[in-house]
């Protein structure tokens, strides 16, 4: 993903790890140890001696939590020593075939393209895949998938909804809207009371992409089956195709636009950071963002009482959902020559009391059958949709860097026209699968 405002794109944020919960993670290492030392012997490859390898971990505001846990691990047992790296460049230590060990990224198209050649093992024969909720798997394929290969692991989801002022609709006598009418509803009530029903920060195009394309599309369409068939047309994708940008996301996009007339007049000019400084401070009742901006709120107003509900886009309240991804999933490469070490550390990760916490240090749902459920008060409002499985991938997490789909959905809500912008998406995705 391209460096843009923290949180770029696709990187979903959680809050800076406290490194207070020490004495937490010692008593871990107890637990640690006897997994730590049976799996060891198999897979250092040497002996009595030690086995080095390489963390990959690239998410700046965990790196002291997972050194914190490297340290936990190293103190559980002796035959394996984790060196954790965040700094190298990825796609080169491929290219020079020397990848790191194992890595926890943001499972995206960065990862994809791993994925696809085959070029991360089979950890398919592990237990903690099994765990693995079972409503996921779907997300993962429809972004990359190798033939019968699981080529990662989630470890983290975050999941993403319409941010509102609770004080703010108590006061106006307002409740989440359930469906199209209703939300036009409410945006209607505020502005006839002097409020800024969304507060929008276009002057940054990946908000406008995560929020306001992303939850409309995926409250209207199936993106998971939509991108399924997309993939399948190949290159025959335009006006007379039976799946398109243009015919699919037509209706969806509309009434993106159509919300665009409820947000702040000076959208264009302000960013992210306006935004959470600007919904912190009471000046919108709304506000399109995931639970990454939570912890940037709670620097300005940490007693905002915020609640979260799906964007609804249809006059059927059952088809509400939310917006979610796979923030983090682990992997190891085919070409390491210690991934037995690694996977003896990939499951040390894996353990519930170490997942679990990490999830809920940073406001992200658990992945695992057995995951403790979310306790954020935010967070809370959207766990039955999670439990429900009715959420989807966000649309433009499922369309390659090389179409410029955040800078199409900024033309179109300062704006362009939404057709002729479709179309133009059609014809890249054409021209991209024809190369491929």
């Amino acid at each position: 993903m391209p460096s843009l405002p923290a949180p770029p794109p696709g990187d979903t944020g959680g809050r800076p790890r406290d490194l207070s919960r020490r004495n937490f993670l010692r008593g871990l290492g107890a637990a640690a140890t006897g997994l730590a030392l049976t799996g060891c012997a198999r897979g250092s490859g040497a002996g009595s001696g030690v086995t080095e390898i390489t963390f990959f971990q690239s998410k700046p505001e965990v790196i002291g939590y997972f050194d914190e846990l490297i340290e936990q691990f190293h103190e559980a047992q002796s035959r394996v020593r984790v060196r954790h790296d965040a700094t190298s460049n990825l796609a080169g230590s491929f290219v020079r075939e020397q990848p790191p060990d194992i890595g926890l990224l943001n499972y995206n198209f960065e990862i994809s393209r791993y994925v696809e050649r085959g070029v991360l093992s089979d950890l398919g024969d592990l237990p903690e895949a099994a765990r693995v909720t079972k409503d996921l798997l779907p997300l993962i394929d429809v972004t990359a998938s190798y033939p019968g290969r699981t080529s990662v692991i989630p470890y983290s989801l975050m999941a993403a909804a319409v941010l509102y002022n609770r004080e703010i609709f108590a006061q106006q006598g307002l409740t989440p809207p359930t469906t199209w009418s209703e939300l036009t509803a409410v945006c209607e009530a505020l502005a006839s009371a002097g409020i800024t029903p969304i507060y929008s920060t276009y002057r940054d195009p990946w908000t406008i992409a995560q929020g306001h394309f992303d939850y409309a599309v995926g409250g209207m369409v199936d993106t998971t089956e939509f991108f399924t068939e997309l993939e399948a047309q190949g290159a025959d994708v335009g006006p007379s195709s039976p799946v398109s940008f243009e015919k699919q996301l037509r209706e969806p996009v509309e009434r993106m636009v159509r919300l665009a007339g409820w947000t702040n007049e000076d959208a264009p000019s302000r960013g992210y950071g306006d935004g959470n400084l600007a919904f912190a401070r009471g000046e919108a009742a709304m506000y399109l963002q995931g639970p990454w901006a939570l912890t940037e709120i709670a620097k300005t107003n940490p007693d905002l009482d915020v609640g979260a509900f799906p964007l609804p886009m249809t006059e059927d309240p059952a088809d509400r959902k939310v917006r979610v991804n796979v923030d983090l999933a682990l992997w190891i490469p085919e070409a390491s020559p210690r991934q037995e070490a690694a996977r003896e550390f990939l499951q040390f990760l894996m353990q519930p009391e170490i997942i679990d916490t990490y999830n809920a240090d940073n406001l992200g749902f658990g992945v695992t059958e057995d995951a403790a459920p979310v306790t954020n008060p935010t967070l809370v409002e959207l766990q039955e949709y999670y439990d429900r499985a009715d959420f989807y991938v966000g649309a433009s997490q499922l369309v390659p860097q090389s179409i410029p789909l955040q800078n199409y959905t900024q033309s179109i809500v300062t704006g362009a026209d939404p057709d002729a912008i479709l179309r133009r998406v059609d014809a890249d995705w054409s021209r991209l699968a024809f190369r491929s």
